[in-house]
């Protein structure tokens, strides 16, 4: 594995001008480097933290939302693949799943240090899914970690494998999600990807209109079941399936099972899935 130290959590800004000039190198069948990079004594900037609580929903304190720190490793993710030796665009990759573990509490005062990884990858029909696994340390102990599901679109002899649709369940409601929520969101977490700037610019990557960022989704599920969440010591889970274009309507289902909070987002008019999800305290493959 090849891992840097960093003196500093890397500029957006920077890392996304470097990304516009990427090439594609990969060919099916290389192997995809084990590049990983760390940083320490990293500090919760409390404003940004309530900056981002009231973006995404959430109460605004000390309690650092789940999917807060997902947020800060994420300028590690892509100084990772923007390193010459990553083989792939950075832009174009699709975020499949993400899955945060909260292992335990700590004080948001207190130093952190940050991890970001390459794990494993394998072909589908659709293309290269590749994992990047996350983590921050207090005092040498793991408190919170992630793996995040990507994948790299490119043809393949893979058949392609037959899907369980995703059911309408449990109580629902309708959220409305505004037409500059991309722009807002981008602006507390550094995340200026075009594909959530503008229709104009999300049409240069494929897509018809702007789309939210997809962990913007994961938070404001969380957000809205921050009563049915432990205090710590739990996981969640989240697939993304397909795009939500801005604005939308969705409707967001939530389903109380006996281990677990299963929870849902669906466009109300064509009745399919953006993205589903689970919370517990299995920590199997966590």
């Amino acid at each position: 594995m090849l891992t840097e130290k960093l003196d500093r959590l890397p500029s957006m800004t920077g890392l996304f001008g470097k990304a516009a000039f990427r090439t594609d190198r990969y060919q099916l069948g290389d192997p995809i480097p084990r590049l990983g990079n760390s940083v320490d004594d990293v500090y919760v900037d409390q404003n940004h933290l309530r900056a981002y609580q009231a973006l995404c929903g959430f109460q605004v304190g000390e309690k650092l939302p789940a999917t807060y720190l997902n947020m800060l490793t994420f300028p590690m993710v892509l100084n990772i693949m923007t390193h010459g030796d990553f083989p792939m665009k950075a832009m174009g990759q699709v975020h499949l799943a993400n899955k945060i573990a909260v292992h335990h509490n700590f004080d948001i005062r207190q130093p952190m240090s940050l991890s970001a990884t390459i794990g494993d990858s394998q072909l589908t029909s659709r293309g290269l899914e590749w994992m990047v696994e996350g983590s921050v340390k207090v005092d040498n102990a793991i408190v919170w970690s992630s793996v995040s599901t990507m994948l790299h679109r490119c043809k393949t002899d893979i058949d392609r494998e037959l899907k369980t649709p995703v059911m309408q369940e449990g109580i629902s409601q309708e959220w409305q999600v505004d037409s500059n929520m991309g722009r807002r969101y981008a602006k507390v977490s550094g995340d200026y990807n075009p594909i959530h700037m503008a229709n104009i610019t999300a049409k240069l990557f494929g897509f018809k209109k702007a789309i939210v960022h997809g962990m913007w989704s994961k938070a404001r599920c969380l957000a809205m079941l921050s009563e049915q969440l432990p205090d710590t010591g739990y996981t969640v889970d989240v697939s993304f399936h397909r795009p939500l274009f801005l604005p939308s309507k969705v409707l967001f289902y939530t389903k109380q099972c006996p281990r677990q909070t299963q929870f849902s987002l669906f466009n109300p008019i064509s009745e399919q899935a953006h993205l589903e999800g689970s919370i517990s305290q299995d920590f199997t493959n966590a």
